[in-house]
């Protein structure tokens, strides 16, 4: 799976921003998409996930409420949609997919960088 991520870009804090992640190469079926991110300094934080077959989504506790995950299948991309940023959400932001029943994420994306402003 080739995951090509995009939609970043600077933003004031209490905007919003929508990212894309677009997916080839094979079937998702069976798969779970997932938004990352990691800031400069810290670790890579998962922020959602979604089942691609079922649509079940889940959510860090940190975005929760705050940003959504949705997938399109007959376009093959996976959205976060992202609202009432804050400067702590910048970071460069990741794509990623894995096996339903896989344990690690192991196609990843490019990265997409968001900058909120205060």
């Amino acid at each position: 799976v080739q995951l090509q991520a995009c939609g970043g870009g600077l933003v004031q804090a209490g905007g919003s921003l929508r990212l894309s992640c677009a997916a080839s190469g094979r079937t998702l079926s069976g798969h779970i998409m997932a938004w990352f991110r990691q800031a400069p300094g810290k670790e890579r934080e998962f922020l959602a996930s979604v089942e691609w077959s079922g649509g079940r989504s889940d959510y860090a506790d940190s975005v929760r409420g705050r940003f959504s995950i949705s997938r399109v299948k007959i376009t093959n991309t996976v959205y976060l949609q992202m609202d009432y940023l804050e400067p702590e959400d910048t970071a460069v932001y990741y794509c990623a997919a894995k096996f339903r029943l896989g344990t690690n994420y192991i196609y990843w994306g490019q990265g997409t960088e968001v900058t909120v402003s205060s």
